[in-house]
């Protein structure tokens, strides 16, 4: 028999309490978490053990001298700062990394994605062209560099014939401080081009296509679509090739440490992680490399910063 209170709370329309949980439900939801743990325990241990220490230990040393040798380490504070921007091999290391992306980063995103426009449209043989685009960036660099480095030989390469086809004498690309850095630049451009085609060739596929109907029926050009509608609505992977780029260009060191060892003629080719790497496993100057590598970041983590802001990104894009 029901009791009064209960039909009081079924007249006042107050619903019935939720059912417990079952204690089986509970225990499955603990295991599955347990489990979950133990899969992802690999994993984060490899990040604290590979990336998270030696990090740590990187803006750490960078405050020290640190003797590799003798096993010793002395706090020193900014000295090695004070150091690397007095050294005139770190400043035009710094020059000519800013110089090989500035020339990098926004031809090859700007090649990226026309190249990704035409290979969105139906053509024969298209995923071959795709295929064909992105093959240099899962080709190893240092087989590149060697096809390259023919390409840009001064007697028999591929590029001064054909510049001797048409009367000009080419260039000693890689053994002329004046072309050495162009002729990196060159490799990079086309080395990344596939990536950050496949990013673009991915957005493009997720542009509504009733946009582009309502173009054709508004009479818009192909350019007034592609200003209008294409650029606009790639912001979100724009933001994401800009930055993936902006990482790569500053890191960039295999291709210039093949191309041109020992930083090209006259240091026409030392950039920065070139620099990095000599300081510190020639020179064995652990604590100097340290601080040079926190500049490193401290450049990216700027330029990412710019990069967000130029894009256009918010919080609120796609």
């Amino acid at each position: 028999m029901t009791s009064t209170l209960d039909r009081a709370d079924v007249a006042s329309g107050s619903q019935a309490p939720r059912r417990a949980r079952s204690p089986r439900r509970g225990r499955l939801g603990a295991e599955r978490r347990r489990a979950a743990y133990l899969m992802l325990a690999p994993s984060v241990l490899h990040l604290l053990w590979w990336i998270g220490l030696p990090v740590v230990a990187t803006f750490v040393l960078a405050f020290t001298d640190y003797d590799v040798l003798a096993g010793t380490v002395e706090w020193v504070g900014l000295a090695n700062f004070r150091e690397i921007f007095a050294d005139d091999s770190w400043n035009l290391s710094i020059w000519h990394t800013v110089v090989y992306t500035f020339f990098t980063v926004p031809v090859a995103m700007a090649v990226a994605v026309v190249i990704a426009v035409l290979l969105n449209r139906r053509l024969r043989a298209r995923a071959w062209y795709r295929a064909a685009f992105f093959m240099p960036h899962i080709t190893a660099t240092v087989a590149i560099a060697l096809v390259w480095m023919w390409m840009f030989e001064p007697n028999l390469g591929l590029f001064n014939l054909l510049l001797g086809k048409v009367g000009t004498n080419g260039p000693a690309w890689l053994s002329d401080p004046s072309w050495a850095m162009p002729a990196v630049i060159l490799v990079s451009i086309w080395k990344g081009i596939g990536l950050k085609m496949l990013i673009y060739l991915a957005a493009l596929q997720n542009i509504p296509s009733e946009l582009y109907e309502a173009a054709d029926i508004d009479g818009a050009s192909d350019a007034r679509r592609f200003f209008a509608i294409t650029l606009p609505l790639l912001r979100p992977a724009t933001f994401f090739v800009f930055v993936v780029s902006m990482i790569d260009a500053f890191q960039v060191f295999d291709q210039v440490y093949v191309l041109t060892p020992d930083g090209g003629p006259a240091n026409s080719t030392t950039v920065m992680t070139y620099e990095i790497y000599r300081t510190a496993f020639r020179e064995f100057h652990i604590s100097t490399a340290c601080a040079q590598s926190v500049v490193l970041f401290a450049f990216l983590l700027v330029m990412t910063v710019l990069g967000r802001r130029l894009t256009g990104r918010d919080d609120d894009a796609a």
